[in-house]
């Protein structure tokens, strides 16, 4: 069900036949819609294994994820073609603004597609200018030129800060934000995993081969790189593909993104950022 009754009858019609049209592996498959007065809904196909943080989060403090390793890795892959494609693949470019556990679903086999593109997130691919001036977004995944435009401007790289949250949660087992952990070092775990593979940790995993632990330490990596403040550092969704199908010998350490205090890290919750109107190339 959609909340925002903004759009007219024609221009919400116009849209579903854009969403409609998206066919790709990774992205959710519209079945259907409703418009009916000011009540508006999208129909999307029933993906029975639930969203991924059902399944990447640990219930028990100390526990692993469900997955191997390697179907970790798998769904990181599908899950970043399935955003590069929104962002290059269709008629016009579709900026997500909320990636996040919750919105990446799973189908029967397991296989990640992404859901939950709103309407408003759409822009024509000929024109290189993105005017933003409110946009939704969870605490701990936003990009932080979607909070201030003292950070930048709003582009594509926002969706990649995003998804390199998502890695790292992923790499994890748990929320980037946890007040609860047993070691205030652990607290923000970005800042805690970059430490570890500066120094030459071993991230603390249990009972792991080699190649599961070459695993972790690349999803790591390239979560790292997708965080950077700038958004000029960080990589495409096209490059961030390419890092998760090559070698860890290929990667190299980013900089160390600026980690603010944890306690401003609090995930979970759906907030609306208001901000002046900007323009950025996408």
């Amino acid at each position: 069900m959609l909340d925002d009754s903004n759009f007219s009858a024609e221009d919400f019609i116009n849209e579903v036949s854009t969403i409609g049209r998206i066919h790709h592996v990774n992205v959710v498959q519209l079945l259907g819609f409703c418009s009916e007065g000011s009540k508006r809904a999208l129909v999307y196909e029933y993906m029975p294994n639930g969203s991924l943080d059902r399944h990447i989060f640990s219930k028990k403090l100390g526990e692993r994820q469900y997955f191997s390793w390697e179907k970790l890795q798998e769904i990181a892959i599908g899950t970043a073609r399935g955003i590069e494609y929104l962002h290059g693949g269709c008629d016009v470019c579709i900026l997500h603004f909320d990636i996040k556990p919750h919105n990446i679903l799973l189908d029967r086999n397991f296989v990640p597609k992404v859901s939950d593109f709103g309407l408003a997130k759409f822009h024509p691919k000929e024109n290189d200018f993105l005017s933003v001036s409110a946009t939704r977004g969870t605490i701990g995944y936003i990009a932080p030129e979607l909070i201030s435009r003292n950070f930048g401007t709003v582009s594509s790289k926002s969706d990649v800060y995003s998804f390199g949250m998502l890695l790292l949660e992923m790499a994890g087992g748990r929320r980037n934000s946890d007040m609860r952990a047993t070691r205030s070092s652990k607290a923000y775990f970005p800042s805690w995993v970059y430490d570890q593979l500066d120094t030459g940790g071993d991230l603390e995993l249990r009972n792991v081969t080699e190649s599961e632990s070459t695993i972790a330490r690349k999803l790591c990596i390239i979560g790292l790189w997708c965080i950077q403040v700038k958004a000029v550092d960080r990589p495409t969704m096209t490059k961030v593909v390419a890092m998760l199908e090559g070698n860890i010998e290929d990667l190299e350490m980013p900089p160390k993104p600026f980690f603010s205090s944890a306690r401003e890290h609090i995930s979970g919750r759906e907030i609306e950022t208001e901000s002046s109107t900007g323009v950025a190339n996408i």
